[in-house]
């Protein structure tokens, strides 16, 4: 596993200054995830400045406007420098600067597929802003490939949903398989003695496919 870095990385260090020359800004309206961020500092470092406004023309010197929850957990981590890029607006200027940066967040979007498969190749999640729980849950939102929500025709001609949809699917990182009722069933059957007998679902998928190869399937 790589080290953590929890520092600047070494293409931003001209950009340091000490940390305490800065200031929150005083109207931030967003409240972020500082433990997140500085998990994020652990392991991948200050990867990109943060943008302080000098104040030239406010009269707040030094006043953060985009990072400040960076700044927070940089403060949290004990650091005592942080990379800035500098701009000098006025107080209109700042404010609209603050706000976009919030703001263009709050719109962007993800291919939650993509992003599953990204997460679900990764040898850890340390520094991902996710844990497993989270990963999980943003499996179960992934809709069942398109192929699978298909009609089909009854002997009436009548439109039908395909049984697959109400029994549901397995499951393993990004790839799900249509099941039936009566697979579901088996499935079922198969899960409780093997948890009767252990006591525990560790194991169970190795279970299936040594059983697989035991019959020479």
């Amino acid at each position: 596993m790589p080290a953590p870095i929890d520092r600047i990385v070494d293409s931003l260090l001209p950009l340091a200054v000490p940390i305490g020359d800065l200031t929150r800004y005083h109207r931030n309206p967003r409240h972020g995830d500082v433990n997140s961020v500085a998990d994020s500092l652990y392991w991948n470092g200050q990867y990109k400045p943060i943008v302080a406004n000098r104040g030239t023309l406010t009269g707040r010197l030094n006043e953060i406007l985009a990072g400040n929850h960076t700044w927070d957990a940089a403060v949290q981590r004990g650091w005592d420098q942080i990379a800035v890029s500098w701009v000098d607006v006025d107080d209109d200027d700042a404010a609209k600067i603050v706000i976009v940066d919030n703001r263009t967040s709050d719109l962007a979007g993800y291919d939650t597929e993509l992003l599953a498969d990204i997460l679900s190749g990764l040898p850890d999640l340390d520094g991902t802003g996710y844990d497993q729980d989270a990963v999980d849950d943003l499996l179960d939102s992934i809709e069942l490939p398109s192929q699978l929500a298909a009609e089909t025709t009854d002997r009436e001609g009548d439109k039908t949903a395909d049984e697959h949809l109400q029994w549901g699917f397995v499951q393993w990182g990004t790839t799900r398989v249509q099941i039936t009722k009566d697979e579901v069933e088996r499935l079922n059957n198969v899960h409780d003695a093997f948890y009767t007998s252990r006591g525990t679902d560790t194991g169970f998928a190795h279970y299936l496919l040594d059983q697989r190869e035991a019959v020479g399937a």
